[in-house]
């Protein structure tokens, strides 16, 4: 089951990359997720 979560986890993660390098976030005025990705990203590592 965790596995299935740190999967959706970086699959979301890399979509939101993707889209913030292409400027879709800045124009949906969503650039937070991209914060909000690099906060949470530091507690899953010391998780693993």
């Amino acid at each position: 089951m965790t596995l299935i979560i740190y999967a959706v986890y970086y699959f979301a993660a890399i979509v939101a990359l993707f889209l913030h390098f292409t400027g879709h976030l800045q124009r949906w005025n969503m650039e937070w997720i991209i914060l909000v990705l690099a906060f949470t990203v530091f507690p899953i590592i010391l998780y693993l």
